[in-house]
């Protein structure tokens, strides 16, 4: 009988961010300004200081011209500058624009075939899948540069005329005298980078991941107060002005809100890892892991507003928990309960809960400023309706169509309400002709860009499309900023010219929406890499017909 193989468990820093992070690297990186005055002795012995920094971190070194941050992209890192100027570009030149694509978020975006354009392309179809004409394309190595050694070589994107780019954008300079940080709100928030970060000099950066960030910010009350002032200062104020409930408030009121304002974390910011590896038939199971923001029956202390991710509110029925809605960004929890003791002067206890569904970013304001500035100088017609305890949100009078509860725990438990734009098959009307998919290869040059197949239940079907996503993991992590989200219409595109196939999107994709294909030639032969011989793969995926005049 073979004795079982028996591994540790595999542990968070196994991998760490960057292998050069000797000690005396780190001896280095704490003596930053930033975080030479970080306590020590406030952090575990499992999660010490100098264990974050050689795991979570790792030294860059940028040449002039490196792109450090691409506006449109997501963030998950954020960077301290050691030495060296940095350049941000807060208006990009139209000359810029069509002279450094790398820069641009629109590049290839946006248009729209014409009629004509559109029946020739169905007309002269290739025979053959995925054709690429590259004899007239440039190559990808005209804004990538290859650093780094061996198995840990990345492609990093440049401006190739810096120069041009001073002369002609708006930008700002940050000094490594500053002791400033760059991308930290996109960083904790996983929200899109609004401004292109760029090397003016050679200069060398730390680049600390987010997973280190959370827990410097979490033991570290110093540090934690720094970086919230700095949310405070560049996003929190244009948050609670989207607010239709804060719009009617003046600067000065929102101001005073702000000061006392906590911005909370909880559930996994990977969350599409655990995701892909779960069961997520075992609805009882998977509420049962979900982390608990506010817990019903209990008393709130303030009001809570979304910033990112998703939450399940439920209640309690038969030993278990119904699913009653979700709330995403700006959704608000607590207001009801808030406005029944402000008239009633009696405590009131929640009644439902508030968990994590994988991650939620929320601000919580606190009772005191909600009763003095916000319910007294709400209008009569935004004054919360308390509904009754046994009544689903869906189910109101004005509702014909109820939803079953069934449906409404198979879409949550999917994560389909992460989904802006989710194609939906209704099985009980589907014959299998596939003619959809047909359609769908004429569309894109004989190249299908969805799979007839996906989670049921009951006569619904989740079609292995890409759902163009409210958090698009996705995006996280390619080195060329192939995939992005339209500015314009919110889809998330692939650029096929700057796509390198390295297949980080495929994977982080929690729905298995992002397909890997071998690319071929007018003649119909594989591409090959001229120096591996290996065959060239691209990222493809439905696009929503992003090109067309019409919808899918």
């Amino acid at each position: 009988m073979l004795a079982d193989t028996l591994i540790s468990r595999p542990k968070r820093w196994d991998t760490p961010f960057g292998p050069d992070m000797t000690d005396e690297n780190v001896d280095r990186v704490i003596a930053l300004p930033l975080l030479a005055d970080i306590d020590a002795e406030r952090f575990s012995n499992t999660l010490s200081l100098r264990n974050i920094l050689k795991h979570d971190s790792r030294i860059i070194e940028c040449k002039r011209g490196d792109i450090v941050v691409r506006e449109g992209d997501y963030g998950h890192s954020v960077f301290f500058p050691m030495s060296g100027n940095l350049r941000v570009i807060t208006r990009l030149s139209a000359i810029v624009e069509a002279s450094e694509p790398i820069l641009s978020a629109n590049t290839q975006r946006g248009r729209r075939t014409g009629l004509w354009a559109a029946i020739k392309r169905a007309w002269f179809n290739p025979a053959i899948p995925e054709v690429r004409k590259y004899h007239k394309q440039g190559g990808i190595s005209d804004y990538l540069r290859r650093v780094g050694d061996g198995t840990e070589q990345e492609s990093r994107p440049y401006v190739s005329n810096v120069e041009q780019v001073l002369e002609t954008c708006e930008t700002v300079d940050i000094d490594s005298t500053d002791n400033d940080i760059v991308g930290e709100i996109a960083a904790l928030t996983r929200s899109i980078r609004t401004a292109s970060i760029f090397a003016e000099t050679n200069c060398t950066l730390l680049e600390l991941r987010w997973q280190g960030l959370r827990d410097i910010r979490k033991q570290d009350r110093d540090f934690r107060i720094f970086i919230d002032d700095r949310y405070r200062d560049r996003a929190m104020l244009r948050q609670l002005q989207e607010l239709p409930l804060l719009q009617h408030l003046d600067r000065k009121v929102l101001e005073e809100i702000i000061k006392h304002t906590l911005f909370e974390s909880y559930g996994d910011f990977e969350w599409n890892r655990s995701y892909q590896k779960a069961d997520q038939r075992d609805w009882d199971s998977v509420i049962e892991k979900e982390p608990i923001v506010a817990e019903g029956g209990h008393y709130t202390d303030g009001l809570l507003i979304v910033c990112a991710g998703f939450g399940r509110v439920s209640d309690n029925l038969d030993r278990g928990e119904r699913t009653l809605d979700y709330l995403s960004r700006n959704g608000m929890f607590g207001l009801e309960e808030l406005a029944e003791h402000w008239h009633t002067g009696e405590e009131v206890p929640l009644k439902k809960s508030l968990r994590a569904i994988g991650y939620l970013d929320i601000l919580r304001i606190p009772t005191a400023l909600v009763e003095k500035y916000i319910l007294p100088n709400l209008p009569t017609d935004m004054r919360p309706h308390i509904n009754d305890d046994d009544a689903l949100p869906w189910e109101g009078s004005d509702t014909p169509d109820r939803l079953q509860q069934s449906l409404i725990d198979f879409f949550i438990n999917n994560r389909t309400i992460n989904g802006s734009k989710t194609m939906l098959i209704n099985t009980s009307r589907c014959v299998n002709c596939d003619d959809c998919v047909r359609a769908c290869a004429v569309a894109h040059n004989n190249n299908p860009r969805f799979v007839q197949h996906g989670p049921t239940e009951d006569n619904i079907m989740i079609a292995n499309a890409c759902m163009h996503c409210v958090d698009p993991v996705c995006l996280i992590g390619c080195p060329t900023g192939a995939i992005q989200r339209d500015q314009s219409s919110g889809n998330i595109i692939i650029n096929d010219t700057t796509c390198i196939g390295c297949g980080t999107c495929a994977s982080s994709c929690p729905y298995d929406n992002i397909q890997l294909v071998e690319i071929r030639d007018v003649r119909g032969s594989f591409i090959h890499d001229a120096d591996s011989g290996s065959r060239i793969v691209k990222a493809t995926k439905c696009d929503l017909c992003q090109d067309l005049l019409v919808s899918p």
